[in-house]
């Protein structure tokens, strides 16, 4: 699945909890035979691969229940928004079971200057402020009803955008269980929605190589 480079070296890899196991045969087939320290997987030539538990999968010690958790359904709630678009749903295992995808005009930002500026950014402001309440109901429709039922929330797209949406003291079960995984997704539409459902179940891995 992605990649992505990682502070400090190295590099983040998602990987579908599916393919686990094929992963790490590759690994051992690329770097040698390798020895677990908890989660972290330490090769032949010096290679480490630091697992980290998906969301809502909930703790692991070994890479065996690391596999065991990860591969088990699990339901989850999705919420992708940027500017004035936002997408919201729940995951049930692999499927999307229910969901709503909504946008709303936010005025891009303007180069004019003096009281013209403020002025757009004033309307700016309060179509942001709009979009963001719209998305507060569309969450409280779909997501609200489902917290106690979910494993995790996942969250994606801008972080001002998903704050903002979440902002209302209404939010707070749901915040209770949002994952500190944050996908990087463009404008929320139905696929992008569907689309992000690997992401939220896919399990991270950083891998550093000598």
């Amino acid at each position: 699945m992605g990649e992505r480079a990682a502070a400090g070296g190295g590099k983040w890899v998602d990987v579908a909890p599916e393919r686990l196991p094929r992963w790490l045969e590759n690994f051992a087939t690329r770097h040698g035979p390798y020895r677990e320290e908890g989660l972290t997987l330490i090769a032949a030539d010096g290679a480490t691969a630091a697992w980290q538990t998906p969301p809502g999968a909930g703790p692991a010690e070994t890479m065996a229940e690391l596999i065991r958790l990860a591969q088990e359904p699990r339901r989850l709630g999705l919420l992708l928004a940027r500017k004035g678009a936002v997408a919201v749903g729940v995951v049930a295992g692999t499927e999307l079971v229910a969901s709503k995808v909504d946008t709303h005009y936010v005025q891009g930002r303007t180069a004019a200057g003096g009281w013209s500026q403020q002025r757009f950014a004033r309307r700016r402001d309060n179509q942001a402020k709009a979009a963001a309440a719209d998305g507060a109901g569309i969450v409280g429709r779909i997501l609200l009803p489902e917290v106690r039922a979910m494993a995790a929330l996942v969250t994606g797209g801008d972080r001002n955008a998903v704050d903002a949406v979440l902002a209302s003291p209404q939010m707070k079960p749901l915040l209770a269980i949002r994952a500190e995984r944050f996908l990087d997704v463009p404008e929320p539409r139905h696929a992008v929605l569907v689309s992000a459902i690997a992401g939220a179940r896919a399990v991270s891995v950083l891998v550093r190589e000598p």
